[in-house]
């Protein structure tokens, strides 16, 4: 039996020329205008109930570059420009599916800045990159190397808003495979104090990036208050020192959370975690701040995706199963559990850490869920909950 490949993104830094700074600042452009465009022609023709696909906005695109006033997007690649229309497409597969809401038109000034390479847009030969219309490669940092062969399939340029520029290259990584089966299994509840504590008893402390960053962070903020509000370069500059603080708040919070899922993934054949409704906790205006510092969703996607590529399996267990509540000795349901106690006895006689009560209680409904089906939905009393869904491993082909 032979494995498929995982298409896997390499993303690195690269320092681009002046002339190859503006050729891809003017894509940007391009392909965002080109998306609003598409995106505006297809809500005019929904309202007269017409629906417009890929294929009729990619002919309009051919009618816009005969136009006077738009004639200049025939002076970047048409290919970051077909694919903008692609992503729109699928934006509005994902709506009519109902998982994501209407498409909504890019912002010059908060949208993200990037444009997407097919094979026919870009030369990569003995480890340089050259993208059409750019006559020199670009000078790509490479902090790690491709897999051996790799022939990139897509290239996506991007730059962030502290201003650094990254190139990401989507190849077949033959060296994910899955891992060697284990017994070994684990419950997982999120919290603030402790970023995670599992079944196990272990409590992983929560680093708080935002919080250690938080005066540097209101030193620019302020800085950048006191300018006047506009394009003007000082602004600009107070902007983009703002930018950076929030960058390394950012990559320090997402290589810890790699760091993490890779250990639990490696560790456990099999992962439950809580289904956290995270957009609606936000809304505390309280615990906000630090909610949002912890970055649950962003921990269970990873988890999610590395459990794909390594033969792993995650169970959600229904964010309404009462784990505090619920004594893993007996079974017994408490009819109260505010937040502030942290530690309490069963009538049983069981003394519970409230947070390694819950990760026990999580990993007990997620195995039975494993085990009888996703299908299954626990009483709504005791144990309580409604339903656990479960992450399937990645399926090989034969």
């Amino acid at each position: 039996m032979r494995a498929s490949h995982v298409k896997r993104a390499f993303k690195y830094r690269f320092y681009p020329s002046d002339a190859q700074a503006a050729e891809l600042s003017r894509t940007f452009g391009c392909v965002r205008k080109v998306y609003n465009l598409a995106l505006a022609a297809r809500t005019e023709a929904w309202a007269r109930q017409v629906r417009v696909n890929y294929n009729q906005t990619s002919a309009m695109l051919t009618d816009w570059k005969k136009t006077g006033e738009l004639a200049y997007l025939n002076e970047v690649s048409s290919v970051p420009l077909q694919q903008a229309l692609r992503h729109l497409q699928v934006a509005f597969t994902n709506f009519f599916a109902k998982r994501a809401g209407y498409p909504r038109f890019k912002s010059r000034k908060k949208s993200r800045r990037s444009a997407e390479y097919t094979t026919s847009a870009f030369r990569f030969r003995d480890g340089k990159l050259t993208l059409a219309k750019m006559a020199e490669p670009l000078d790509i940092v490479w902090s790690r190397p491709l897999p051996q062969g790799a022939a990139p399939s897509t290239v996506t340029v991007s730059q962030d808003a502290a201003g650094r520029w990254y190139v990401s290259l989507l190849c077949e990584d033959p060296s994910v495979q899955p891992l060697p089966a284990t017994d070994a299994a684990i419950g997982i509840d999120a919290g603030l104090d402790h970023l995670l504590t599992l079944s196990t008893g272990e409590k992983i402390s929560n680093p708080r990036h935002e919080r250690r960053d938080r005066a540097r962070l209101a030193h620019a903020q302020r800085r950048l208050a006191r300018k006047a509000k506009g394009d003007g370069a000082n602004r600009a500059k107070a902007r983009l020192k703002v930018a950076k603080v929030y960058a390394r708040i950012a990559d320090r919070r997402r290589d810890h959370l790699h760091k993490l899922t890779t250990r639990l993934v490696r560790e456990n054949q099999t992962i439950v975690i809580e289904d956290l409704a995270v957009r609606n906790m936000v809304k505390n205006g309280s615990l906000a701040r630090a909610i949002s510092d912890a970055a649950w969703s962003q921990l269970r996607g990873m988890l999610e995706y590395k459990a794909q590529w390594y033969g792993r399996e995650v169970i959600a267990v229904d964010r309404w199963f009462p784990s505090s509540k619920l004594c893993s000795a007996c079974g017994r349901l408490q009819r109260k559990m505010p937040l502030h106690v942290r530690t309490w006895t069963c009538d049983c006689g069981t003394t519970h850490d409230r947070d390694v009560n819950a990760a026990k209680n999580i990993l007990a409904v997620g195995l039975t869920a494993s085990v009888c089906g996703a299908g299954v939905r626990p009483q709504r009393k005791t144990p309580g909950g409604q339903s656990a869904m479960k992450q399937k491993p990645l399926q090989r082909e034969p």
